[in-house]
């Protein structure tokens, strides 16, 4: 069934009197047509008419890139899927001003709300309020402390991390596992400047879990994924929600879909299983819709 408003509704809708919008219908100037003797408005067509008379610079599309948090699952499948898409690796902080630059297409969050209200949801909310975004769930991941094979240090929770003599890896501050770790020291009662900093900044999780493996530091912060591919120790602290954010209208993108289309095929659960540390059954979730 087609959605139709008659000549007083539109005009409602509008914002117009009855008047002005029959004169514009008069002028050939709005789409409609006259069926049954009344005049009677797609309620699409209209949408469309105001969006192109919208002044101001029109919206460029964002260029194809995954903007964001670092994610062996997610690399992995940006190239299996040939989907098109690059990605940039340089933190949730980061890819969220990317998004709202215009310089990506999809930002990746994982980012903890410090009053409890769960995850990502309230950043975007505070750092981009009405700007038409929806947010995806990808995977729900572990989060711990990558330590030697053996844990020979004996480390059972992030207070641990404050010990006399033990080094730490760190990820660089706009990065999700940043956040996330300063949110779990805070509620230990520690600041970060409490830990000694063995290796400061590491790029991604790779990178945490190689400074371990090379006795650079005795733990870091990172994901089960990042340990198990060392064959390095692990001590799982908290699952976390790893989000995918895009404006509403780039959900539909061919490259954003061939994405999420390949997400869902077996291959992907799979690979996810090998790697360790993920749980995908709430990909494809709305988590927010502005």
């Amino acid at each position: 069934m087609l959605d139709l408003l008659t000549l007083h509704e539109a005009a409602a809708a509008l914002r117009l009197s009855e008047r002005a919008l029959y004169d514009l219908v008069r002028r050939r100037e709005m789409p409609c047509a006259r069926i049954g003797g009344r005049w009677l408005f797609p309620r699409a067509a209209l949408a469309a008419w105001v969006a192109a008379r919208v002044e101001g610079p029109a919206p460029h599309d964002p260029p194809p890139i995954l903007a964001g948090s670092d994610d062996p699952l997610l690399a992995w499948a940006l190239r299996e899927s040939r989907c098109g898409l690059a990605l940039l690796a340089e933190g949730s902080l980061a890819g969220l001003d990317a998004l709202a630059e215009g310089r990506a297409v999809l930002a990746a969050l994982h980012v903890p709300d410090p009053d409890g209200g769960g995850w990502n949801v309230p950043l975007i909310e505070a750092r981009l309020p009405h700007a038409g975004l929806v947010a995806i769930g990808w995977a729900a991941r572990t989060q711990g402390l990558i330590v030697p094979d053996g844990n020979p240090a004996g480390l059972a929770a992030v207070a641990d991390l404050a010990r006399q003599g033990l080094r730490v890896a760190l990820r660089h501050p706009r990065a999700g596992s940043h956040a996330l770790l300063t949110h779990l020291l805070s509620e230990a009662g520690l600041r970060l400047d409490a830990l000694t900093i063995g290796v400061r900044d590491a790029p991604d999780h790779a990178a945490i879990a190689a400074a371990v493996a090379e006795g650079r530091a005795e733990a870091g912060f990172g994901i089960r994924a990042a340990a198990a591919a060392l064959r390095l120790g692990f001590v799982p602290l908290i699952e976390e929600h790893f989000d995918l954010v895009m404006r509403r209208r780039d959900y539909f993108r061919n490259d954003v879909q061939a994405l999420l289309h390949f997400a869902r095929a077996p291959a992907f659960a799979e690979r996810a299983a090998r790697l360790g540390g993920y749980d995908v059954r709430r990909l494809g979730a709305v988590m927010l819709n502005q």
